[in-house]
């Protein structure tokens, strides 16, 4: 009857009436009674009383394999999974108890969960010597453990040769197929499944829905999302688990509006399904909805980790809303988690794309840790500043600190180096990687830096001799700088190399062509456009915006005016140029307009540019002269006639104007430009 009580109390978590059940056993002189102390530990496991089970287990004059057992699980499901080894290996040296197959499967359990593959290798090895590997629980963690290990291998091999597969086993692979990004093979895997008669739960259907995600295969997902319809799974909007993974698929399929209809109909939202909608529009580069959605996150009082909120600075970095991001880290502050490194290498890097490398120093030096990404994140940021001494201080004092650079922090440091112009300290960088961590990236920092120096030829010598395959972006990189120099006969080389081995990217279309009107040759510049328009491709639509008094106006290329002080702002442009026209002589480069239409006209398209606009509605809303850094953020490369013009901006207005484009931030000041007329 006692036993049956103690029963009651571990699986109802039950402590107050398992603790008078210790007390009465031991007035009645029970207390060395193996059974019952056994399941004295179970009880005091389960209500997460660890240090007494262990009292329990060490004051038992005689222990079998349940007593060992039952530590065991009670230890790992407290998370403390090397405890639970530990326990194994003095089980094994004690010879009081020989390990069972439930021994044996919670010990390859806590393996899967410390990470530990290599020690599980050595349990798998006891597992066949004791003839345990055939029993399914055993067979079923397995699989679990070098799933969770990166041996997908190993686990299909353990999968195949299991003579009885249950729901579990099916479970198991399938999961490990679907986080490895194998996608592809849990599929198949649950066609096999399907053809023997095991019926899907719940764990299988969460499994099936992250391959699909991972596949982009929305077609899949659906069918997926229908079974689970059909099965009642979804019909009350409390399987938080399903509904995540379903909005996250939709999401990822870039099937935005099903995927609000999902998160819609959920009656209680958590912080991976805010998180997942608030991203998925970002990335569509719906940035109002994006922050609509980010909006009501943060007022309906959902608590979101330290690896959610990541996700959500890294939208907030790639936009540059600033204020959004000043939030965020004003939460973690005030939560008692605080700030974990992933978040703060994200917050570090939020603050260095919203231009303020100051905020970003001051909270990487307050970081109580910091690993190689905490540095390859301010080495980046301090390189697209044009800060390229200061990167190289902050490489050397990494190494002094004893972190090892890796791959990418090397690829930052170079592309500082190269943004800076700083030749010899990206030679010799370069030369410090070994040959065979010589990634393509690398080498295309050298292009860059060749093709500013103007040395074209050398740099498509480079590309033409690299070890490794070039990319698309070096060739890319090689295209740019022919542009800047205006060397035709190199730029027409790259670009018949990038359409052909990237023809439906618009991009380098639009490169080649720009290469091509400038040198005056319309004849050719108009043949690029015509391939480029029968392949039915479009330029990226330029998009900048900026933020004043916490609220963000975008504004879109091609003459947007949408905006409600449209006219304002067309006038305090038109009253800038005025000014510059007569103080510096600017004249507005017409040569990067249309050259199809009057001068006049062109000169007009270019105060439409997006990020002329946003300029333009700063200075309309800080008249006052009051001495403010003019902050504005474009999602590609700023034109050359903008770029001449804020510099001239910068000189007559006395002020110190930001930008960020697609390539690095250009900080005006003073009728100059930090990036040298090179970017």
């Amino acid at each position: 009857m006692i036993a049956d009580l103690l029963r009651a109390s571990a699986k109802s978590s039950a402590l107050r009436g398992g603790v008078q059940l210790h007390a009465a056993l031991t007035k009645l002189g029970f207390g060395s009674d193996t059974m019952l102390s056994n399941n004295l530990i179970d009880m005091y496991a389960k209500c997460g009383k660890l240090a007494m089970a262990a009292e329990v287990f060490d004051g038992m004059p005689g222990r079998n394999v349940v007593s060992w057992t039952a530590l065991m699980v009670g230890f790992l499901q407290q998370g403390e999974a090397r405890e639970c080894l530990r326990l194994l290996g003095e089980m094994r040296a004690s010879s009081e108890a020989a390990p069972n197959e439930y021994t044996l499967s919670a010990s390859l359990k806590a393996c899967g969960v410390a990470g530990d593959t290599s020690a599980g290798v050595r349990i798998h090895g006891v597992c066949v010597r004791t003839g345990y590997q055939e029993h399914h629980v055993v067979a079923n963690s397995l699989v679990l453990m070098y799933s969770k290990g990166g041996r997908i291998g190993d686990a299909r091999r353990v999968f195949d040769g299991t003579a009885f597969r249950n729901l579990v086993t099916w479970n198991a692979m399938i999961s490990g197929y679907a986080h490895a990004g194998r996608g592809r093979d849990a599929l198949l895997v649950f066609r096999e499944m399907q053809h023997v008669g095991e019926e899907a739960d719940e764990f299988t259907f969460a499994s099936l829905l992250k391959a699909c995600s991972g596949l982009g295969a929305v077609r899949h997902g659906a069918q997926v999302h229908a079974a689970m319809m059909a099965r009642g799974l979804l019909s009350t909007a409390s399987n938080a688990i399903l509904a995540g993974a379903l909005v996250d698929l939709y999401a990822k399929c870039r099937c935005l509006p099903v995927a609000m209809q999902v998160f819609e109909s959920l009656e209680r939202k958590n912080a991976i399904q805010w998180t997942a909608v608030v991203v998925g529009h970002a990335q569509e580069g719906q940035v109002r909805e994006a922050m609509e959605l980010f909006r009501r996150f943060w007022s309906s009082g959902v608590r979101a980790d330290a690896h959610l909120l990541s996700g959500v600075v890294g939208v907030l970095a790639d936009f540059a809303l600033v204020e959004q991001g000043r939030q965020v880290h004003c939460y973690t502050v005030k939560n008692p988690g605080g700030l974990d490194v992933s978040l703060g290498n994200s917050m570090v890097d939020m603050y260095l794309k919203c231009g303020l490398v100051d905020e970003a120093q001051r909270l990487f030096h307050e970081m109580p840790a910091r690993n190689v990404v905490s540095w390859t994140a301010m080495i980046n940021g301090l390189g697209k500043h044009g800060l390229g001494r200061e990167a190289i201080g902050m490489f050397q004092q990494m190494r002094a600190d004893g972190v090892e650079p890796d791959e990418v922090a090397y690829l930052a440091l170079l592309s500082a180096c190269s943004h800076a112009g700083l030749v010899e300290e990206c030679r010799f960088y370069f030369s410090r990687i070994l040959q065979e961590r010589r990634k393509a990236e690398h080498y295309a920092c050298m292009v860059d830096l060749l093709g500013r120096a103007g040395e074209l030829r050398e740099a498509r010598d480079l590309i033409l001799t690299m070890p490794v395959a070039p990319t698309v972006g070096t060739w890319q990189t090689l295209l740019s700088a022919c542009r800047v120099h205006k060397d035709v006969a190199v730029g027409r080389e790259a670009g018949d190399v990038l359409l052909a081995i990237d023809g439906d990217n618009p991009v380098n279309y639009v490169m080649l062509s720009n290469i091509l009107a400038e040198a005056g040759d319309w004849r050719a510049c108009h043949k690029v456009r015509d391939a480029m328009r029968r392949k039915g491709l479009r330029k990226q639509g330029g998009c900048s915006w900026v933020e004043l008094d916490k609220e963000v106006h975008f504004f879109y290329g091609g003459g947007d005016d949408t905006h409600p002080e449209a006219s304002d702002i067309r006038r305090v442009l038109r009253d800038v140029e005025r000014r510059m026209r007569e103080q510096l002589g600017y004249s507005a480069d017409a040569q990067l307009a249309l050259h199809d239409v009057d001068e006049e006209s062109r000169v007009e398209s270019l105060r439409g540019h997006s990020e002329r606009l946003a300029v333009g509605l700063w200075l309309l809303r800080n008249s006052d002269g009051q001495d403010k850094v003019i902050r504005v953020y474009k999602n590609l490369r700023v034109c050359g006639d903008c770029h001449d013009f804020f510099k001239g901006l910068s000189a007559i207005l006395k002020r110190v104007l930001v930008v960020r484009d697609a390539n690095r931030f250009h900080r005006f000041e003073q009728g100059a430009c930090s990036c040298r007329d090179y970017w």
